[in-house]
């Protein structure tokens, strides 16, 4: 066998290269004018206002919400333990990360919280969660809480809300 019966004969080449009559290959028609095909903010058109960050800290998921209910943190509680995950309480006074030690990258003070007992291991009851909530609350009122769900398959934190926010930061 030869080569030639394995190649196909070379007709023409459909590389267009830079040829300067390439944009034929896709004709479009400008059928509306420019000052159509713009956004306009017009009257019809209302803004969304943004976020204020004047003494306004955001956290975590869920910190833009007005303060949950414990009926909703049972919620995302009960969420954590169908999922395997371990929850966990940590509380903080100032609430967020600074950098005061250290000007080094990657390193932030108030980046970890302290834990409130131990992590929840074997918990199968949202309740369970709530009571730690609610002692965390009673011992600490002028502090951060957060919930933290943990993934201990791959040793991960999976899950973070704010609970409480003090009223006098």
């Amino acid at each position: 066998m030869s080569s030639a019966t394995f190649t196909a004969p070379v007709t023409g080449s459909i590389y267009m290269g830079l040829n300067p009559n390439g944009s034929k290959l896709f004709r479009t028609t400008n059928s509306a004018p420019w000052s159509r095909k713009t956004v306009s903010n017009g009257s019809r058109i209302h803004c969304m206002k943004v976020w204020n960050p004047i003494n306004n800290k955001k956290f975590e998921t869920l910190s833009y919400l007005p303060p949950l209910t414990d009926e909703s943190i049972a919620k995302e509680i009960d969420y954590m333990i169908k999922k395997g995950w371990v929850p966990c309480l940590e509380f903080d006074l100032v609430g967020h990360v600074f950098r005061e030690n250290s000007q080094i990258p990657n390193y932030y003070d108030g980046r970890y919280w302290t834990l409130w007992k131990l992590p929840m291991f074997g918990c199968n009851d949202s309740s369970q969660v709530l009571n730690e909530i609610q002692e965390c609350k009673k011992t600490y009122p002028n502090a951060y809480i957060r919930c933290l769900a943990f993934d201990n398959v791959r040793q991960a934190q999976c899950m973070s809300f704010v609970i409480q926010k003090p009223t006098d930061p």
